[in-house]
């Protein structure tokens, strides 16, 4: 197979967009964010005292750890709470590099997305303020385009196909064609298949999507999915879901079953509809000016630290979903197995407009030609 840095596409280098760490200090993102949910200024002022505090915080916490202890701390940043099978992978992580660094290195875990969102905790290892980070990889749609395609409905034939492709040449090729916007990526939490749950309607086929406000996230990707499914996508606030279908706002929702149960969404729902439509892996980040005043040797722990606790979390990942499945239908909800082929053939324009386009076009048939 050619090297896959014909397939992998990328923006303008970091360098030239350093521009976008000036939010901490600038009315940009305020200015933006106001203009999108109507806030005031004294919100967009809370938003960078915060952001400004959590700066101050790292930089100080940066200070006291090294010279007395003589152990490099790593503090990794995710959005879960701690009963979640990633933050159980990063503990895991943890105590794999202190035992294969002698106790000399050690990570640190922030839990809940405390010091900030996934896409702020980006900005953060791309300043070197904050060693890692968890997030979906999503978010780094905005930073390297080829990510872009893991969104894509239906691109995996299973999970197998889609395992051989983020543990092979593929994967391991996107995960190092961060550096120009300095991050490094280390390896992929599995992250499951996203599917409906309704909160009245059951749904078979796409045609009982129509009319329905499904609350996607924040990508262009997921609004075009949902769109072509039949259904009106309205992007929202992940924490605002469960308030959203209680109240009618929307009437229904897409996620993988572990969050769909951890985050009691169930609560709200009758139907959960397993169509598996989308598998966006999760990435577990590091920043690249961290990785590079690493030893040849700590880096060498640390990946292998890395790797280890992404075959531990894929585990974890396995038997979570199978709980939350078995969970929420003792909970009174109507789990529906629907056939798979419509849900597929309403998506086929867009994954066709995809593979005609050439910034992911070769990507594409390089994914869809893994064995």
């Amino acid at each position: 197979m050619p090297a896959l840095s014909r397939y992998i596409r990328t923006n303008t280098p970091y360098e030239i967009a350093l521009i976008a760490t000036a939010r901490a200090t600038s009315n940009r993102r305020g200015g933006l964010r106001a203009s999108a949910i109507r806030t005031t200024n004294l919100v967009t002022g809370r938003r960078m005292l915060r952001k400004n505090i959590t700066l101050a915080l790292l930089v100080i916490m940066s200070a006291s750890c090294g010279a007395d202890t003589d152990v490099t701390v790593l503090r990794v940043l995710h959005p879960h709470d701690g009963t979640h099978p990633v933050h159980h992978a990063l503990v895991f992580m943890d105590e794999r590099l202190q035992e294969l660094s002698g106790g000399s290195m050690r990570v640190d875990i922030y839990t809940s997305a405390q010091l900030g969102s996934e896409r702020e905790s980006v900005e953060l290892l791309q300043l070197g303020s904050l060693a890692m980070t968890k997030i979906s990889t999503s978010i780094l749609d905005g930073f390297a385009p080829s990510f872009r395609v893991f969104g894509l409905p239906f691109l995996f034939r299973d999970d197998a196909h889609r395992l051989a492709v983020m543990e092979g040449p593929i994967g391991r090729e996107l995960l190092t064609s961060l550096t120009p916007f300095r991050l490094r990526g280390l390896t992929y939490y599995d992250a499951g298949a996203r599917s409906f749950y309704l909160a009245s309607k059951e749904v078979n086929t796409p045609a009982d999507l129509a009319g329905l406000k499904i609350r996607t996230q924040e990508s262009a990707m997921a609004i075009r999915m949902v769109s072509a499914l039949g259904g009106s996508p309205t992007p929202m606030a992940f924490g605002e879901v469960y308030t959203a279908m209680q109240q009618g706002v929307v009437d229904g929702a897409e996620n993988n079953p572990p969050s769909f149960y951890l985050t009691r969404h169930y609560e709200v729902s009758d139907y959960y509809v397993l169509d598996e439509h989308t598998a966006v892996p999760d990435i577990l980040l590091i920043s690249l000016p961290v990785w590079e005043r690493l030893t040849p040797q700590q880096q060498a722990w640390v990946q292998r630290a890395a790797d280890e606790s992404a075959e531990y979390q894929k585990e974890l990942w396995r038997e979570a979903t199978e709980e939350a499945l078995r969970e929420v239908q003792a909970a009174g909800v109507q789990i529906i197995r629907p056939d798979k082929a419509p849900f597929r053939a309403a998506v086929e324009p867009l994954l066709a407009s995809f593979r005609d386009d050439p910034t992911t076009a070769a990507l594409i048939r390089a994914i869809e030609e893994v064995e």
